[in-house]
Protein backbone atom coordinates (compact mmCIF):
# COMPACT_ATOMS: atom_id res chain seq x y z
CA UNK A 1 0.00 0.00 0.00
CA UNK A 2 2.70 2.20 0.91
CA UNK A 3 4.50 2.53 -2.78
CA UNK A 4 0.77 2.99 -4.45
CA UNK A 5 0.28 5.69 -1.56
CA UNK A 6 3.93 6.95 -3.01
CA UNK A 7 2.93 7.29 -6.32
CA UNK A 8 -0.41 8.75 -6.07
CA UNK A 9 0.73 11.36 -3.70
CA UNK A 10 3.24 12.42 -6.17
CA UNK A 11 0.18 13.02 -8.68
CA UNK A 12 -1.91 14.84 -6.26
CA UNK A 13 0.58 17.33 -5.44
CA UNK A 14 0.81 17.90 -9.29
CA UNK A 15 -2.68 18.52 -9.38
CA UNK A 16 -3.07 20.77 -6.37
CA UNK A 17 -0.15 23.04 -7.86
CA UNK A 18 -2.24 23.37 -10.78
CA UNK A 19 -5.09 24.23 -9.31
CA UNK A 20 -4.47 27.40 -6.97
CA UNK A 21 -4.49 25.69 -3.91
CA UNK A 22 -3.62 27.37 -0.68
CA UNK A 23 0.42 27.15 0.29
CA UNK A 24 1.69 24.58 2.23
CA UNK A 25 1.46 25.47 6.13
CA UNK A 26 4.35 25.60 7.56
CA UNK A 27 5.13 22.76 10.14
CA UNK A 28 4.52 23.95 13.85
CA UNK A 29 7.86 24.92 15.83
CA UNK A 30 9.27 22.86 18.67
CA UNK A 31 7.29 25.00 21.11
CA UNK A 32 3.72 24.57 19.26
CA UNK A 33 4.41 20.95 17.92
CA UNK A 34 2.46 18.10 19.26
CA UNK A 35 5.60 15.74 19.25
CA UNK A 36 7.01 18.83 22.21
CA UNK A 37 4.12 18.29 24.65
CA UNK A 38 4.10 15.08 27.01
CA UNK A 39 1.29 13.94 25.22
CA UNK A 40 0.46 11.26 23.00
CA UNK A 41 0.89 12.07 18.76
CA UNK A 42 -2.54 9.96 17.14
CA UNK A 43 -1.54 9.23 13.66
CA UNK A 44 -2.33 6.70 10.74
CA UNK A 45 -0.88 5.14 7.71
CA UNK A 46 -2.09 7.26 5.09
CA UNK A 47 -3.66 4.67 2.74
CA UNK A 48 -6.24 5.44 0.53
CA UNK A 49 -9.55 3.43 0.44
CA UNK A 50 -8.66 3.15 -3.27
CA UNK A 51 -5.97 3.49 -5.61
CA UNK A 52 -7.65 6.66 -7.23
CA UNK A 53 -6.19 10.57 -6.51
CA UNK A 54 -9.70 11.73 -5.45
CA UNK A 55 -9.64 9.09 -2.80
CA UNK A 56 -5.96 10.66 -1.57
CA UNK A 57 -7.03 13.78 -1.49
CA UNK A 58 -10.67 13.08 0.59
CA UNK A 59 -8.14 10.81 2.57
CA UNK A 60 -5.69 13.45 3.88
CA UNK A 61 -8.31 15.75 4.89
CA UNK A 62 -10.08 13.05 6.69
CA UNK A 63 -6.78 12.36 8.32
CA UNK A 64 -6.45 15.71 9.54
CA UNK A 65 -9.82 15.52 11.76
CA UNK A 66 -8.67 12.33 13.25
CA UNK A 67 -5.09 12.71 13.88
CA UNK A 68 -1.87 14.69 14.50
CA UNK A 69 0.56 12.99 12.11
CA UNK A 70 1.03 10.71 9.04
CA UNK A 71 3.49 7.55 9.05
CA UNK A 72 5.96 8.06 6.00
CA UNK A 73 7.15 4.59 5.72
CA UNK A 74 9.08 4.61 2.03
CA UNK A 75 10.72 1.55 0.96
CA UNK A 76 14.85 2.69 0.29
CA UNK A 77 15.21 3.53 -3.23
CA UNK A 78 18.49 1.72 -3.17
CA UNK A 79 20.05 3.22 -6.74
CA UNK A 80 18.92 6.41 -6.18
CA UNK A 81 21.25 6.62 -2.57
CA UNK A 82 23.70 4.37 -3.48
CA UNK A 83 26.83 7.00 -4.38
CA UNK A 84 25.54 9.89 -2.43
CA UNK A 85 23.14 11.52 -0.18
CA UNK A 86 22.46 14.70 -2.41
CA UNK A 87 21.23 14.90 -5.26
CA UNK A 88 17.72 14.94 -7.60
CA UNK A 89 15.43 12.01 -8.07
CA UNK A 90 12.18 11.16 -8.58
CA UNK A 91 12.29 8.99 -4.94
CA UNK A 92 13.20 12.09 -3.27
CA UNK A 93 10.33 14.36 -5.33
CA UNK A 94 7.69 11.93 -4.01
CA UNK A 95 8.36 12.22 -0.58
CA UNK A 96 8.97 16.03 -0.42
CA UNK A 97 5.76 16.24 -2.08
CA UNK A 98 4.02 13.32 0.48
CA UNK A 99 5.33 15.71 3.36
CA UNK A 100 3.75 18.81 1.12
CA UNK A 101 0.74 17.05 1.03
CA UNK A 102 0.50 16.47 4.79
CA UNK A 103 1.63 20.17 6.00
CA UNK A 104 -1.63 21.41 3.44
CA UNK A 105 -3.68 19.42 6.32
CA UNK A 106 -1.87 20.55 9.03
CA UNK A 107 -0.44 17.15 9.79
CA UNK A 108 2.83 16.30 11.03
CA UNK A 109 5.06 13.22 10.23
CA UNK A 110 7.09 10.08 11.33
CA UNK A 111 9.50 8.86 9.34
CA UNK A 112 10.23 4.72 9.39
CA UNK A 113 13.00 3.44 6.39
CA UNK A 114 12.18 0.26 5.31
CA UNK A 115 14.50 -2.10 3.69
CA UNK A 116 11.73 -4.99 3.84
CA UNK A 117 9.15 -6.08 1.91
CA UNK A 118 6.13 -4.89 3.70
CA UNK A 119 4.04 -8.02 3.01
CA UNK A 120 7.13 -10.23 4.02
CA UNK A 121 9.26 -8.83 6.08
CA UNK A 122 11.71 -11.56 5.88
CA UNK A 123 12.64 -10.33 2.66
CA UNK A 124 14.51 -7.36 1.00
CA UNK A 125 12.37 -4.98 -1.49
CA UNK A 126 14.27 -3.54 -4.35
CA UNK A 127 17.08 -3.91 -3.96
CA UNK A 128 18.98 -4.18 -7.92
CA UNK A 129 19.15 -7.37 -9.75
CA UNK A 130 22.70 -9.07 -8.85
CA UNK A 131 23.40 -7.32 -5.80
CA UNK A 132 23.34 -9.34 -2.75
CA UNK A 133 20.53 -8.37 -0.33
CA UNK A 134 22.06 -8.36 2.83
CA UNK A 135 22.64 -5.97 5.51
CA UNK A 136 26.74 -6.74 5.14
CA UNK A 137 26.34 -5.51 1.56
CA UNK A 138 28.62 -2.59 1.29
CA UNK A 139 26.30 -0.68 -0.96
CA UNK A 140 23.41 -1.95 0.76
CA UNK A 141 24.71 -0.20 3.79
CA UNK A 142 25.87 2.89 1.83
CA UNK A 143 22.76 2.86 1.01
CA UNK A 144 20.28 3.09 3.51
CA UNK A 145 22.64 4.87 5.66
CA UNK A 146 22.51 7.87 2.90
CA UNK A 147 18.90 7.77 2.81
CA UNK A 148 18.55 8.40 6.51
CA UNK A 149 20.79 10.93 6.31
CA UNK A 150 19.27 12.40 3.50
CA UNK A 151 15.59 12.25 5.50
CA UNK A 152 17.19 14.23 8.34
CA UNK A 153 18.63 17.05 6.53
CA UNK A 154 15.54 17.22 4.10
CA UNK A 155 12.56 16.72 6.85
CA UNK A 156 14.44 17.25 10.28
CA UNK A 157 11.71 14.81 11.82
CA UNK A 158 11.28 14.59 15.69
CA UNK A 159 10.75 10.30 15.04
CA UNK A 160 13.01 8.39 12.72
CA UNK A 161 12.54 4.58 12.78
CA UNK A 162 15.62 2.37 11.23
CA UNK A 163 13.79 -0.41 10.44
CA UNK A 164 9.87 -1.82 10.87
CA UNK A 165 9.46 -4.89 12.42
CA UNK A 166 13.47 -5.87 12.30
CA UNK A 167 12.67 -8.84 14.21
CA UNK A 168 11.15 -10.89 11.84
CA UNK A 169 13.82 -10.59 9.59
CA UNK A 170 16.49 -11.45 12.23
CA UNK A 171 14.97 -14.80 13.29
CA UNK A 172 14.98 -15.40 9.40
CA UNK A 173 18.47 -14.21 8.81
CA UNK A 174 20.17 -15.32 12.08
CA UNK A 175 23.67 -15.04 10.15
CA UNK A 176 22.66 -11.18 9.05
CA UNK A 177 21.53 -9.59 12.36
CA UNK A 178 24.92 -8.32 13.69
CA UNK A 179 25.21 -6.88 10.08
CA UNK A 180 22.15 -4.38 10.32
CA UNK A 181 22.81 -4.12 14.42
CA UNK A 182 26.35 -2.37 13.64
CA UNK A 183 24.23 -0.34 10.47
CA UNK A 184 21.89 0.84 13.02
CA UNK A 185 24.42 1.65 15.23
CA UNK A 186 26.64 3.52 12.71
CA UNK A 187 23.31 5.09 11.55
CA UNK A 188 22.60 6.40 15.04
CA UNK A 189 25.85 8.21 15.53
CA UNK A 190 26.27 10.08 12.39
CA UNK A 191 22.23 11.18 13.31
CA UNK A 192 23.03 12.00 16.59
CA UNK A 193 26.05 14.31 15.58
CA UNK A 194 24.33 16.37 13.14
CA UNK A 195 20.54 16.03 14.83
CA UNK A 196 20.88 15.28 18.62
CA UNK A 197 17.34 16.15 19.22
CA UNK A 198 16.20 13.20 16.92
CA UNK A 199 14.57 10.22 18.45
CA UNK A 200 15.64 7.01 17.06
CA UNK A 201 14.17 3.63 17.02
CA UNK A 202 13.19 0.29 15.27
CA UNK A 203 9.99 -1.50 15.53
CA UNK A 204 9.48 -5.01 17.13
CA UNK A 205 6.31 -7.15 15.82
CA UNK A 206 4.85 -7.47 19.30
CA UNK A 207 2.95 -11.08 18.24
CA UNK A 208 6.34 -12.38 16.67
CA UNK A 209 8.43 -11.24 19.39
CA UNK A 210 6.32 -13.07 21.96
CA UNK A 211 6.29 -16.26 19.40
CA UNK A 212 2.44 -16.30 19.45
CA UNK A 213 2.36 -17.05 15.61
CA UNK A 214 3.08 -20.73 15.56
CA UNK A 215 4.75 -20.72 12.21
CA UNK A 216 6.98 -17.98 12.75
CA UNK A 217 8.08 -18.78 16.07
CA UNK A 218 11.38 -21.28 15.21
CA UNK A 219 9.83 -23.66 18.26
CA UNK A 220 10.01 -21.02 21.39
CA UNK A 221 7.04 -21.09 23.40
CA UNK A 222 4.41 -18.93 23.43
CA UNK A 223 5.00 -15.83 25.68
CA UNK A 224 8.71 -16.49 26.04
CA UNK A 225 9.46 -13.10 24.64
CA UNK A 226 12.61 -12.23 22.51
CA UNK A 227 13.91 -9.62 25.20
CA UNK A 228 17.33 -10.49 23.43
CA UNK A 229 16.32 -9.49 19.96
CA UNK A 230 15.50 -5.89 21.54
CA UNK A 231 18.14 -5.55 24.06
CA UNK A 232 20.83 -5.76 21.45
CA UNK A 233 20.06 -2.28 20.23
CA UNK A 234 20.43 -0.42 23.52
CA UNK A 235 21.57 1.86 24.63
CA UNK A 236 21.14 3.35 21.60
CA UNK A 237 17.22 2.87 21.17
CA UNK A 238 15.16 6.18 22.19
CA UNK A 239 12.57 4.87 22.31
CA UNK A 240 10.74 1.67 21.95
CA UNK A 241 8.56 1.16 19.61
CA UNK A 242 5.99 -1.86 18.79
CA UNK A 243 3.67 -2.97 16.33
CA UNK A 244 0.61 -5.50 17.10
CA UNK A 245 -1.92 -7.01 15.08
CA UNK A 246 -3.68 -9.29 17.91
CA UNK A 247 -6.18 -10.93 15.37
CA UNK A 248 -3.21 -13.10 14.21
CA UNK A 249 -3.15 -14.79 17.83
CA UNK A 250 -6.43 -14.01 19.76
CA UNK A 251 -9.95 -14.90 18.34
CA UNK A 252 -11.33 -12.17 19.94
CA UNK A 253 -10.26 -8.67 21.02
CA UNK A 254 -11.81 -9.96 24.29
CA UNK A 255 -9.61 -12.33 24.94
CA UNK A 256 -6.03 -10.17 24.48
CA UNK A 257 -5.06 -10.59 28.30
CA UNK A 258 -5.09 -7.60 30.88
CA UNK A 259 -1.45 -7.78 30.92
CA UNK A 260 -0.24 -8.54 27.45
CA UNK A 261 1.50 -5.13 26.82
CA UNK A 262 2.29 -4.06 30.18
CA UNK A 263 5.53 -5.92 30.21
CA UNK A 264 7.04 -3.35 28.14
CA UNK A 265 6.20 -0.73 30.92
CA UNK A 266 8.64 -3.07 33.49
CA UNK A 267 11.49 -4.15 30.79
CA UNK A 268 12.35 0.11 30.33
CA UNK A 269 12.27 3.16 31.53
CA UNK A 270 12.03 4.93 27.62
CA UNK A 271 9.25 6.05 26.13
CA UNK A 272 6.84 3.56 24.32
CA UNK A 273 5.20 4.00 20.78
CA UNK A 274 3.13 1.72 18.58
CA UNK A 275 4.47 2.59 14.84
CA UNK A 276 1.34 0.64 13.61
CA UNK A 277 -1.65 -1.88 14.70
CA UNK A 278 -4.84 -2.55 13.98
CA UNK A 279 -7.46 -5.43 14.91
CA UNK A 280 -10.11 -6.04 11.57
CA UNK A 281 -13.63 -5.92 11.94
CA UNK A 282 -14.86 -8.56 9.92
CA UNK A 283 -13.74 -12.68 9.39
CA UNK A 284 -11.11 -13.20 6.98
CA UNK A 285 -10.57 -16.96 6.03
CA UNK A 286 -9.62 -18.76 8.97
CA UNK A 287 -9.22 -15.16 11.28
CA UNK A 288 -12.92 -13.62 13.38
CA UNK A 289 -13.19 -9.70 13.26
CA UNK A 290 -15.71 -7.94 14.47
CA UNK A 291 -16.19 -3.97 15.34
CA UNK A 292 -16.49 -5.05 18.97
CA UNK A 293 -12.89 -6.61 18.41
CA UNK A 294 -11.61 -2.94 17.13
CA UNK A 295 -12.86 -1.68 20.91
CA UNK A 296 -11.45 -4.23 23.02
CA UNK A 297 -7.98 -3.65 20.83
CA UNK A 298 -8.11 0.04 21.04
CA UNK A 299 -8.81 -0.30 24.97
CA UNK A 300 -5.98 -2.79 25.71
CA UNK A 301 -3.00 -0.21 24.73
CA UNK A 302 -4.70 2.67 25.66
CA UNK A 303 -5.48 1.06 29.32
CA UNK A 304 -2.56 -1.11 29.47
CA UNK A 305 0.32 1.42 28.19
CA UNK A 306 -1.32 4.76 27.35
CA UNK A 307 0.34 6.61 29.94
CA UNK A 308 3.81 6.05 28.47
CA UNK A 309 3.15 6.29 24.35
CA UNK A 310 5.25 9.11 22.70
CA UNK A 311 2.97 8.39 19.60
CA UNK A 312 0.48 5.52 18.41
CA UNK A 313 0.04 5.01 15.07
CA UNK A 314 -3.51 2.69 13.64
CA UNK A 315 -2.85 1.30 10.58
CA UNK A 316 -5.86 2.65 8.67
CA UNK A 317 -8.92 5.29 8.96
CA UNK A 318 -10.89 4.01 5.68
CA UNK A 319 -11.51 0.10 5.36
CA UNK A 320 -10.03 -0.36 2.00
CA UNK A 321 -11.21 -1.61 -2.00
CA UNK A 322 -8.96 -5.04 -2.29
CA UNK A 323 -9.86 -5.40 -6.13
CA UNK A 324 -8.60 -1.41 -6.64
CA UNK A 325 -5.11 -2.60 -4.97
CA UNK A 326 -4.66 -6.19 -6.38
CA UNK A 327 -5.55 -4.48 -10.40
CA UNK A 328 -2.61 -1.76 -9.74
CA UNK A 329 -0.20 -4.44 -7.49
CA UNK A 330 -0.71 -7.12 -10.54
CA UNK A 331 0.13 -4.54 -12.99
CA UNK A 332 3.43 -3.66 -11.01
CA UNK A 333 4.65 -7.33 -10.94
CA UNK A 334 3.22 -8.37 -7.44
CA UNK A 335 2.72 -11.83 -6.34
CA UNK A 336 -0.62 -13.55 -6.02
CA UNK A 337 0.94 -14.04 -2.35
CA UNK A 338 1.04 -10.50 -1.68
CA UNK A 339 -2.04 -9.67 -2.74
CA UNK A 340 -3.94 -11.90 -0.31
CA UNK A 341 -1.48 -10.96 2.66
CA UNK A 342 -2.46 -7.29 2.17
CA UNK A 343 -6.17 -8.76 1.71
CA UNK A 344 -5.65 -9.55 5.69
CA UNK A 345 -5.89 -6.09 6.10
CA UNK A 346 -8.86 -4.56 4.17
CA UNK A 347 -10.96 -4.29 6.81
CA UNK A 348 -9.29 -2.96 9.63
CA UNK A 349 -10.15 0.47 9.06
CA UNK A 350 -11.85 2.46 11.93
CA UNK A 351 -14.21 3.41 9.37
CA UNK A 352 -15.77 1.46 6.64
CA UNK A 353 -14.99 2.21 2.93
CA UNK A 354 -17.12 4.79 1.88
CA UNK A 355 -16.26 6.79 5.36
CA UNK A 356 -19.11 5.50 7.55
CA UNK A 357 -17.59 5.46 11.34
CA UNK A 358 -17.29 2.22 13.20
CA UNK A 359 -17.99 2.45 16.98
CA UNK A 360 -13.88 2.60 17.50
CA UNK A 361 -13.31 5.70 15.59
CA UNK A 362 -15.56 7.35 18.51
CA UNK A 363 -13.43 5.86 21.10
CA UNK A 364 -10.17 6.57 18.95
CA UNK A 365 -11.25 9.94 18.92
CA UNK A 366 -12.09 10.59 22.69
CA UNK A 367 -8.47 8.73 23.58
CA UNK A 368 -7.22 11.64 21.60
CA UNK A 369 -9.33 14.95 22.75
CA UNK A 370 -8.77 13.39 26.58
CA UNK A 371 -5.19 13.06 25.65
CA UNK A 372 -2.91 10.94 27.83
Amino acid sequence: MKRILIALVALALTALACGQQAPVTPLPTLSTSIFSTQHTAYGFFPSPPEVSLDSVLHLYKDLGQHADFVLIQQNTPWQDFVNGIDGDSKSRTDLMNQAKLAQQNHLEYVFVLDALNGLNRRDFMGVPTGCDATFGNPKVRAAYKNFALWIVREFHPRYLGLASEINTYMDAHPDDSANFVSLYNDIYGAVKAEAPETQIFVTFQWEDLNNLIPSAAEGRQPYHTNWDEVNTFEPHLDLWVISSYPFAAFAAGAQIPADYYTPLLTRTSKPLAVAEGGYTSKPIGPISGTPDDQVAYLHAIHDQIGTRLAFWVYLLLNDFNLDSYAKYMKANGQSANDVNTLGLFASVGLRQFDGTPKPAMALWDSFRSGRQ
